[in-house]
């Protein structure tokens, strides 16, 4: 039987999710500018690194690092806020998301690069561009174009190549044969995990973060980590006693 593995794992994940029936969740660029928003906004919060995405018509791709177990939370933030976002603009209702995320866990780092090549090729397989880098809602066309976003800024592979043309000589022209096995292989042999419904388990009580001797700039510090921690806004103002405004302030504050 499958070792069976915590999605919350701090490291290395893909993930996916659709649009309910597999409809569009994208109709246009400014949709599409919007998520990206999005996820650069909440990666900051969560301290996700985004290393790799491409969005498709009806689905999304993200290869994304965390570094504590708050992947649920920060996932379920990206996708409840997008999903609010889209119904108001199009003023419709119902579910957004087929379901709740699919993520797999990767514990082999010298797979990454062919995940990473696998989401560039995405566009291609769908016949929606001709080359990697030419389809604009990838990382690779924000390398080549010098627009790359904060939250991607430490992608792994602009530690691993030193330039444009030496990336592009890597991912080379298509997929083979064993890269697409790869994907298989490990998609099988890995097992998909959806979010848990169930709220996350806290390492650490809200208690356990905060003391009456703190100064208030110690007392912003642990927000900010207790947020990142997983624990939601409105949590945090009702045990300090604090509006729910007040601690947003301090949230932004922090990461300016």
């Amino acid at each position: 039987m499958p070792r069976k593995m915590r999605i919350e794992d701090a490291g290395f994940h893909h993930i996916i999710n659709r649009g309910v029936n597999r409809g569009d969740i994208f109709n246009s660029t400014a949709d599409k500018e919007k998520f990206l928003e999005i996820v650069c906004e909440v990666s900051s919060h969560y301290d996700f690194t985004i290393h790799g995405f491409v969005l498709m018509n009806n689905h999304y791709h993200l290869l994304l690092e965390n570094t504590r177990e708050n992947l649920s939370h920060g996932m379920r933030q990206i996708n409840s806020t997008y999903a609010k976002y889209y119904n108001k603009k199009y003023k419709r209702s119902g579910h957004f998301w087929q379901g709740r995320f699919k993520s797999w866990y990767v514990f082999d780092q010298n797979y990454l690069f062919i995940l990473f090549k696998y989401l560039e090729f995405n566009p291609i397989d769908a016949k929606i561009s001709k080359k990697v880098g030419e389809y604009k809602y990838t990382l690779l066309h924000d390398i080549i174009k010098g627009s790359i976003r904060p939250c991607m800024r430490d992608s792994f592979v602009l530690q691993w190549y030193d330039s444009v043309s030496e990336l592009l000589k890597a991912i080379g022209i298509k997929m083979s044969e064993q890269e697409f096995k790869k994907i298989e292989q490990f998609q099988k042999e890995t097992i998909a995990y959806k979010s848990n419904p169930k709220k996350i388990e806290q390492r650490l009580k809200l208690e356990d973060y905060f003391n009456d001797k703190m100064s208030k700039k110690e007392r912003n510090e642990a927000i900010l980590k207790a947020y990142q921690d997983g624990f939601m806004q409105s949590e945090i103002a009702r045990f300090l006693k604090l509006s729910g405004a007040g601690v947003s302030k301090i949230l932004k504050k922090l990461k300016v």
